[in-house]
């Protein structure tokens, strides 16, 4: 029987605001001070979709150079400042996102399962005017592992379940990276893909692909997709820890969700 869309969980970066490239710059503007230089092919490649720290993290790892806790959150705490700055300069959510948002909002409970910081995601709401409409945000500061575990959305299905019971296959994920696909997917739900950071092909992972929120109905989309979720979630997750696959488990799963995806794809 076909499942009836009920929600929709959104990434932030790349999704509803424009603020990959601005990612980028700060990271690399971080870096700079360190005597460490990250290139712009190299930071879509491999680095896109991770959180601030397991950025830095790798970057240093990769440059054969080791980094403290506390040098790391000193870096992540100066990037974010130089987030917020570039924030109050420009709005992130285009209008035509802000207007999609809108409209899904008088039919679904929305949500975002993001590995951006709190602050940054509340500030770019805020100035858009959206703070209120999503039901539950996950932040980087909600979980361990960010993704492309599926942390941040087994944790953002446990905030929601808690509010009112609501199964996987009963929600989409909307992401823009390769890494959020395989997030998504591990935790069992249906995910749009949408071109805006990376090429479709990248994002094959995804059940349909789109070249943005402003050329998508909804409710076309969810027609074709709702069906193909998989398991149902753990309705009570205390914590970022509990109910989360072990990261054996969740290789299984991502491997499952490629060899059922790689084939199944499809461009709107």
């Amino acid at each position: 029987m076909r499942r009836q869309l009920k929600a929709v969980i959104f990434d932030f970066d790349g999704v509803l605001a424009d603020t990959e490239p601005t990612h980028m710059r700060m990271i690399q503007h971080v870096l700079a001070e360190e005597g460490l230089h990250l290139g712009g092919d190299d930071y879509f490649r491999r680095y896109i979709g991770l959180t601030d720290h397991a950025c830095f993290s790798a970057v240093y790892q990769a440059h054969g150079r080791s980094v403290s806790s506390e040098h790391l959150e000193a870096l992540v705490a100066r990037k974010s400042r130089c987030m917020l700055r570039a924030f109050k300069t420009d709005s992130m959510i285009p209008e035509a996102v802000k207007q999609f948002v809108l409209d899904a909002a008088e039919r679904y409970r929305l949500a975002i399962a993001s590995c951006a910081l709190r602050e940054e995601i509340e500030f770019c709401l805020d100035q858009a005017g959206l703070l209120d409409v999503f039901e539950h945000v996950t932040a980087a500061q909600d979980v361990v592992r960010g993704k492309p575990f599926p942390d941040p959305y087994v944790h953002c299905l446990a905030a929601l379940m808690r509010r009112q019971m609501i199964a996987t296959d009963d929600c989409i994920a909307i992401e823009d990276t390769p890494k959020g696909i395989q997030a998504a997917k591990a935790a069992g739900l249906v995910c749009l893909g949408v071109a805006t950071t990376v090429a479709p092909d990248a994002l094959a992972l995804a059940d349909l692909v789109a070249p943005s929120l402003d050329r998508i109905d909804l409710g076309l989309v969810a027609e074709r997709l709702m069906g193909r979720a998989g398991r149902v979630a753990e309705a009570v997750v205390q914590g970022p820890a509990r109910g989360v696959p072990s990261s054996t488990e969740w290789e299984m799963d991502r491997l499952d969700s490629e060899a059922q995806c790689r084939n199944s794809w499809q461009v709107i």
